[in-house]
């Protein structure tokens, strides 16, 4: 069994998918972890140096490999679905869950948070509303299973998920 895990940034991916990994005791990749791990470097340098499209070519090799790994669960970035290879890719891989999440919740959870290059010295808000757009519909497009991550402990969305598998 392979599980991809899909969503915005703060809604929970990373946390969510060890939990899970854990439950069904399968390995667990988080690809952005996995980025930094290889870079020697935390993200927010890697959009530094090398600017958005250096991190998503290293993020694209990262879910490449992620995807050969049976039985396990794949935690990925939120911006990972904007490339189309990467949508195809994650579609085609496993069972794809899609951990839906409010602009407030990610508001909250983002808000002392300096390693989101994205929400750098700008409009959080406005930034999150505009990613939101932008990604939803990508989201969507490829979710086997949508799931409203926000408002309630990692424990019960591990549960949800659990359930609908």
């Amino acid at each position: 069994m392979r599980l991809l895990i899909i969503g915005p940034m703060a809604s929970g991916k990373s946390t969510i998918g060890l939990k899970l990994a854990n439950r069904l005791n399968l390995d667990f990749i988080d690809t952005d972890q996995q980025v930094e791990d290889r870079a020697g470097a935390e993200i927010s340098w890697i959009f530094d140096i090398e600017g958005e499209i250096g991190f998503r070519i290293r993020e694209e090799e990262v879910l490449k490999e992620a995807c050969l790994k049976d039985e396990a669960v794949i935690s990925t970035g939120g911006g990972i679905i904007l490339e189309e290879n990467n949508r195809k890719l994650i579609s085609k891989s496993g069972v794809v869950i899609y951990l839906e999440v409010s602009i407030q919740t990610q508001l909250e959870r983002t808000l002392m948070d300096k390693s989101r290059p994205l929400l750098d010295n700008k409009d959080k808000e406005q930034t999150l509303k505009n990613l939101k757009k932008q990604r939803t519909p990508l989201y969507e497009e490829i979710a086997n299973i949508t799931i409203k991550a926000g408002d309630r402990s990692n424990n019960e969305v591990v549960e949800e998920i659990l359930k609908l598998l």
